[in-house]
């Protein structure tokens, strides 16, 4: 079996129904349903069991919270890859999963794109970097419901149930640190909910992100990310001041040059045209 695809929910009846449908839909086939219930009380354990046919497992109890529902999931799971995709968010259209797996990929973890989307309705295109470095994962993360994650790679450790709302990015910084392999698949695969706990509470974010850090980032990894930063940072002012001195001095003959060599241009374009 190519997928397991594990959905966690808690109260989130009208979510998980967007969930389920788009699930539903795929043309792909090749994948388990796993379904984490945190013992809803709001109606969510009804809708599973009306769609209980299309789940390969599902459960619904108290849970120590999202990733431990995560980690129930994993310990479940037969697929060769494994997709969280929580209630709340789905997939982008009907061939999601098959455009994704028709790219034949084998890499630790694949990634692909995904729409924000915010609760005025509004959509934002991801925009990840190609290829991963470990620079970007420092300060980010790739999109947790677009990622294809070999199973294997959680057989010695699941995600760290001690926070709520980073072990995701945690266990992709690990596994850039340890090497792994990551290829990016340039298809938009799901729709992530902004409404949900890790995209409304940005200061548990930085605390827990800061924890990961002093704990298990070796300490000459952390001083060459800052020596980055700084770097970064002075190449960045120094750009600004340049432009800001151009506006400043207002040399009018600049302005005149870069007209005639635009203008310049222009005609060459229109001569080639013209031969053609």
């Amino acid at each position: 079996m190519k997928l397991s695809i594990i959905t966690v929910n808690l109260n989130n009846r009208d979510g998980l129904q967007k969930t389920i449908n788009s699930v539903v839909a795929q043309t792909f086939r090749d994948f388990e349903w796993i379904v984490i219930d945190g013992g809803s009380t709001d109606g969510s354990k009804d809708l599973i069991e009306q769609y209980a046919e299309h789940f390969a497992y599902w459960v619904s109890e108290p849970d120590k919270g999202i990733y431990n529902a995560m980690n129930k999931g994993i310990k479940v799971a037969k697929g060769e890859y494994l997709q969280f995709l929580n209630s709340g968010d789905w997939l982008c259209d009907e061939s999601a999963l098959e455009r994704s797996f028709s790219h034949g990929f084998t890499a630790d973890i694949a990634y692909g794109n995904l729409y924000f989307v915010f609760p005025d309705g509004k959509k934002e295109k991801s925009n990840f970097p190609d290829p991963m470095t470990l620079g970007y994962l420092y300060h980010d993360s790739i999109g947790h419901s677009a990622s294809f994650i070999k199973r294997d790679l959680f057989q010695t450790t699941l995600y760290d149930e001690n926070f709520r709302i980073v072990s995701d990015w945690f266990f992709f910084l690990r596994c850039a640190l340890e090497n792994r392999k990551f290829v990016f698949i340039d298809e938009t695969v799901t729709c992530f909910d902004m409404s949900g706990i890790s995209s409304v509470n940005a200061v548990l974010v930085e605390q827990e992100r800061s924890c990961v850090i002093k704990r298990d980032i070796p300490d000459a990894v952390v001083r060459d990310y800052q020596k980055m930063d700084e770097m970064e940072s002075l190449l960045k002012k120094d750009q600004v001041k340049k432009v800001l001195s151009y506006g400043t001095e207002k040399k009018l003959y600049h302005k005149m040059i870069t007209g005639c060599l635009e203008l310049i241009g222009l005609l060459d374009r229109l001569r080639c045209k013209k031969q053609k």
